[in-house]
């Protein structure tokens, strides 16, 4: 199983600018589901032209926790302490709806952008290198973990240890020989990555260049004008009221 987000494709997603694809990130601040709804619908269809759906499927727990816990905290909490309202199951099912947006737009981009052009993207926008550096440094190093992790896990069980058997407990205590040899891993590789970026140059001050070169096209038009479109509409149902629900707090 990959270790990353991005599917390498041949779509018309995938050949947008960085800043582009970037911008995209833009937030919607109605409340009614029926509102909410076709956004999120419209993503999750690009999703599946970005042929994301495997990233979908491996994140499926995560979305549906997240509506279930949203619309039921909502549900009961929305005008007092355990006091279920159609009030609170309408916002919180417009909040459910809203979150997991969130997450498939984010799942989205990292779907159809590699790392390097995210770097890219954030740089063309006047972020200073070092911040974008830092930014961009969790989606590389988030996976190394992961794939450290497994191979610690894979050693331990080689070695008798069962993660699966016993109480909760039990079942933590077992994690102590996996936990401690991945945090020992993660402070070597950051001193590594600390020496090898001092010796590369890091805090030179100089400008930095890349290799990376994209030009904005017509689909980058099309896509923008899409975006500020969809953004001004959602802003204009808010400011007239027509997205709001009666009684939000």
């Amino acid at each position: 199983m990959p270790l990353t987000l991005y599917v390498p494709a041949r779509t018309t997603l995938h050949r947008l600018h960085p800043v582009t694809k970037l911008g995209l990130l833009a937030a919607f601040v109605v409340d009614r589901p029926l509102l909410v709804l076709p956004l999120g619908c419209a993503i999750g269809g690009l999703l599946c032209l970005a042929h994301g759906g495997g990233n979908v499927r491996r994140l499926r727990v995560m979305f549906v926790l997240v509506f279930i816990f949203t619309l039921v905290v909502w549900t009961f909490f929305f005008t007092g302490f355990f006091r279920p309202s159609y009030a609170g199951f309408l916002f919180g099912l417009s909040t459910a709806i809203r979150l997991d947006t969130f997450l498939a737009a984010g799942l989205l981009f990292l779907t159809t952008t590699r790392v390097e052009e995210v770097a890219y993207a954030l740089g063309r926008l006047g972020v200073p290198y070092v911040v974008g550096f830092t930014l961009t440094l969790a989606f590389r190093l988030v996976p190394a973990f992961f794939d450290a992790a497994a191979s610690v896990v894979q050693a331990q069980r080689c070695r008798g240890l069962e993660l699966g058997r016993g109480g909760v407990v039990t079942r933590l205590r077992r994690y102590v020989p996996i936990i401690v040899p991945v945090l020992i891993g993660a402070l070597r590789r950051a001193d590594r990555m600390a020496m090898a970026l001092e010796l590369r140059g890091f805090n030179s001050g100089r400008p930095r260049t890349t290799y990376l070169r994209a030009r904005a096209g017509r689909a980058d038009a099309v896509a923008g004008a899409l975006a500020v479109a969809t953004t001004l509409v959602y802003l204009a149902l808010w400011a007239s009221g027509a997205g709001r629900l009666a009684g939000r707090p």
